[in-house]
């Protein structure tokens, strides 16, 4: 588990990147009862770095503080810059004993040149991942993809995409309802899926009385109940079709995955915090039965039901499961 953390930063670190790390991880959060971090940012050498904003920050440790880190976490940094040496030491050392290694932006550029995106998936800002699969032709780039997790090597697109990076690994670390006191602490909305489109071609519909919020809000209120493209669709006063584009529009993915993730996220809930069994909770989130619930779970999480109760419960040791 999680429990040092350290952000590797040179000149040209981009300031709101390393900011965005920095509120994930450094945050003292211990009145909510989460876990406080043994947090640091490090540089090649301790003194000055120069910010791509035009002002400095002062680091005070070397590489040498990495070694017993649990995440090593590269903000964005510059692309066409020769990366220091200690620098790929670090992360390689880094994955090597088992650690977390994870990039914002144009950091995977940095994972690139260490090699630890040979041969894994990964994404970064889509102005450059056709740079990153010309430059590191081993690595699998997925252009479109807010994050990506292969093998403890986790990769993020720009600038807020490292909150939802984050996040998703306070999920796998500590639980859902963790992560979610996390994001309401920071005002941000909910984990968004790794596979969620990073461009959204119409973040702004194009007629106000046709948003998806209130469809959007009545869906998670009512997971439990069967809803289809076509019952959603009237009840947003839509054809199915122009639903089904206005829904991958505003928010980047179709209904039937968005709704999937939903009621998989309102079951890691129910796991964590209740005694119900996995039956129950498969009817209550909307799967029906626990074999939909297990199938969807799995897919998403990497864990059943049960190991992931094992894992993450809150509440009393339920009778059965």
């Amino acid at each position: 588990m999680i429990g040092n953390v350290v952000v590797l930063a040179y000149d040209g670190v981009a300031p709101f990147e390393l900011g965005v790390v920095c509120e994930s991880w450094g945050v003292d959060r211990s009145d909510l009862g989460l876990p406080v971090f043994d947090f640091a940012v490090c540089a090649p050498e301790p003194g000055l770095v120069a910010t791509s904003s035009g002002f400095d920050i002062g680091v005070r440790h070397g590489p040498e503080r990495a070694e017993e880190a649990d995440l090593v976490v590269v903000p964005a940094l510059p692309r066409n810059r020769p990366v220091p040496t200690g620098i790929l030491e670090v992360l390689r050392s880094a994955h090597a004993r088992g650690a977390w290694v994870m990039s914002v932006c144009s950091g995977a550029f940095v994972l690139g040149a260490a090699g630890l995106l040979d041969g894994r998936r990964c994404t970064t800002h889509w102005m450059y991942t056709d740079e990153l699969a010309e430059r590191y032709p081993l690595a699998k780039v997925e252009p479109d993809v807010l994050y990506v997790d292969d093998a403890r090597v986790l990769t993020s697109a720009g600038t807020a995409a490292g909150l939802d990076a984050s996040l998703y690994l306070w999920r796998e670390e500590f639980g859902s309802a963790a992560a979610s006191l996390v994001a309401r602490r920071m005002v941000v909305p909910p984990q968004r899926d790794g596979g969620q489109a990073q461009f959204i071609a119409k973040p702004v519909p194009e007629c106000t009385s046709e948003t998806l919020g209130p469809v959007l809000t009545w869906i998670v209120e009512h997971l439990e109940e069967a809803m289809s493209v076509e019952q959603l669709a009237a009840r947003s006063a839509m054809s199915p079709r122009t639903f089904a584009r206005r829904f991958r529009s505003e928010t980047g993915t179709t209904p039937h995955a968005w709704i999937t993730a939903q009621r998989v996220r309102r079951a890691e809930q129910l796991l964590e915090e209740t005694d119900r069994t996995v039956d129950r909770i498969a009817a209550d989130v909307g799967f029906g039965n626990a074999a939909t619930l297990r199938h969807h779970f799995a897919r998403a999480r990497g864990l059943s039901p049960q190991q992931y109760r094992r894992r993450f419960r809150t509440a009393p040791e339920p009778a059965a499961v």
